[in-house]
């Protein structure tokens, strides 16, 4: 029987066959993560890993166009200095990154379309990655004044190398899923219309193993991750600064307003 999703507003979930499926269900805005469903998608894997049914999580999005696009900018604060953003306590993005780090099944990403900033942060904490060829993945932090430190800079070094990390992040370039394959993002880019079919592959395949193996193996792997923590801990506390900076308002003032922003006023001038 499937999982009742009804306590959710952002996210469904359902589980079916030993499958627990965490889908962002926001299509109208690319899927962006507001804090409603970053608490959700906390619930949803905390719940989907206490269930003795379940031996696979796969998260993924609603639509065609994208797995997530990122943060909701439109709860940024605006340039009249009035906040409309609601500042993730820490314990939230804490909460977030140990649900997925905590969870002791195997969770795989299926992407399809934009997998960016805060999306791609989501991708980075999930196990596995399988990747429709319509999958654009990257990081937009210095593009709208913000930056990925729940996660993002933290795991990006461990996945590609320090020096692709840092292209990534500071260039916010966007890459296909066969770049995100070469480089570590994803596991594998298959054409969309297979993408489901490849994801029940791999989950039939995982659901036949020893789920103490897996448990243990995921426990061991994550130990480089685990040494990092300090540093998730203060992305947290330094993104509560950030967010109310004026880069940060600006920039997510010219991606609302879809212009370029302004963020050294008084450049062109000099130059």
């Amino acid at each position: 029987m499937p999982a009742d999703d009804s306590t959710f507003e952002d996210l469904l979930f359902d589980v079916t066959a030993g499958v627990a499926t965490i889908t962002i269900n926001r299509p109208e805005r690319r899927n962006a993560l507001r804090l409603a469903g970053i608490t959700e998608m906390c619930e949803a894997l905390e719940r989907a890993n206490l269930d003795d049914s379940v031996g696979v999580v796969v998260v993924t999005g609603a639509g065609e166009t994208a797995f997530c696009a990122g943060g909701d900018l439109q709860q940024v604060p605006g340039p009249d200095g009035e906040s409309t953003l609601e500042l993730p306590p820490p314990e939230l993005g804490l909460r977030w990154v140990s649900a997925f780090r905590n969870c002791t099944k195997p969770v795989i990403a299926k992407v399809r379309g934009y997998c960016i900033g805060m999306g791609n942060e989501l991708n980075l904490l999930c196990d596995l990655t399988l990747a429709g060829e319509s999958a654009r993945f990257g990081q937009a932090g210095p593009r709208v004044g913000s930056v990925p430190v729940i996660g993002g800079t933290q795991l990006l070094p461990l996945v590609c190398g320090l020096k692709r990390a840092k292209e990534i992040m500071f260039l916010c370039r966007q890459y296909s899923g066969r770049d995100a394959v070469e480089m570590g993002l994803a596991n594998v880019v298959v054409p969309d219309e297979d993408l489901d079919d490849e994801v029940k592959r791999w989950c039939d395949e995982l659901l036949e193993l020893s789920p103490q193996s897996l448990r243990i193996a995921k426990l061991s792997l994550s130990y480089a991750f685990d040494q990092a923590w300090p540093a998730v801990l203060h992305g947290m506390e330094l993104s509560r600064w950030f967010l109310r900076q004026g880069d940060m308002v600006e920039g997510a003032a010219a991606f609302l307003e879809k212009r370029k922003p302004d963020f050294r006023p008084g450049l062109e001038a000099r130059t």
